[in-house]
């Protein structure tokens, strides 16, 4: 803030000069009760929903809010300005063709909406949640040919909040099970896929199957559409859903691979409403707390 102050002509007298003088310091020391304070910023930051595209219906956290507590802006600090990346890769227009030919098997049908879920043996606790989720992310899944693969925790916090509500021991009428709400023909794909023994009731190898999962989609993707680029940042992303890597894996993950990358096609979010609930977990979620 530049303050400005008058002059007194060179005429005038030698008391004035020191009158004026001593009035400049008050008004340099002038207390900062009468100045006016910065107003803090309120725009969220590139997660949250706003951020997406406008011509598209605001997401329904009807499904979030039944598990248990619906995202709130009070429920985590102001997050901290997202460092600016240092690339942003554009995807192709149209996909390369698959660096992987065996892929996992496409979701089953939606269940009836009416049909309820059901619950097998003890929940795991919120810390005993926390901690799984935590050793899942810091995994590394393609240690030879993608070793800069990373899952971000919050994408696995948020995910899991998002498919279950953190509860351990839900099975779902689609056939789901667990934290990642993991299909069983998924689970014994990858398994198989990486040499594996996974048990899906388990909520640690739950864990570790839902990450393992984001991070063959983060892979199959990324080579698909971003020249073998698997950044996972949000600070990527732009209004358009389509626009990075992120949006792409997590509706692939509730979606399925084959639903967003196909050769010859350009990139695809056919469910923007689950893609934009999630993006707002992973900076709003309670779970960010636990």
């Amino acid at each position: 803030m530049v303050r400005r102050t008058k002059r007194l002509g060179g005429a005038a007298l030698a008391v004035f000069l020191l009158a004026g003088a001593l009035v400049g310091c008050a008004a340099e020391g002038e207390s900062p009760a009468n100045l006016a304070a910065p107003v803090a910023g309120t725009e969220v930051s590139t997660d949250a929903p706003s951020d997406e595209v406008s011509a598209e219906p605001s997401p329904s956290l009807s499904a979030v809010e039944s598990m248990g507590a619906a995202p709130s802006r009070s429920a985590t600090p102001t997050p901290k300005p997202t460092k600016k990346p240092t690339r942003a890769p554009k995807p192709r227009a149209v996909a390369k063709p698959p660096t992987e030919t065996d892929v996992p098997p496409a979701p089953p049908k939606p269940a009836p909406t009416s049909c309820k879920p059901t619950y097998k043996g003890t929940q795991a606790s919120r810390a005993e949640v926390k901690a799984a989720l935590t050793d899942a992310a810091n995994r590394q899944y393609w240690p030879v040919s993608a070793p800069d693969i990373e899952i971000p925790l919050i994408l696995l916090k948020a995910t899991a909040w998002q498919e279950s509500g953190w509860q351990s021991n839900i099975y779902a009428c689609d056939g789901g099970v667990g934290l990642l709400q993991v299909m069983p023909a998924t689970a014994s794909w990858m398994n198989q896929r990486f040499e594996k023994s996974y048990k899906i009731d388990a909520y640690r190898d739950n864990a570790y199957l839902g990450a393992t999962y984001l991070a063959w989609a983060t892979k199959y993707i990324g080579d698909m559409y971003f020249e073998s680029v698997y950044d996972l940042d949000p600070a990527l992303c732009t209004s358009e859903l389509n626009s990075c890597l992120l949006n792409a894996v997590i509706a692939a993950y509730n979606f399925g691979h084959g639903a967003v990358a196909q050769e010859g096609k350009p990139l695809a979010i056919p469910n923007p409403s689950y893609v934009r609930n999630v993006r707002a977990l992973m900076s709003e979620c309670v779970c960010l707390k636990y």
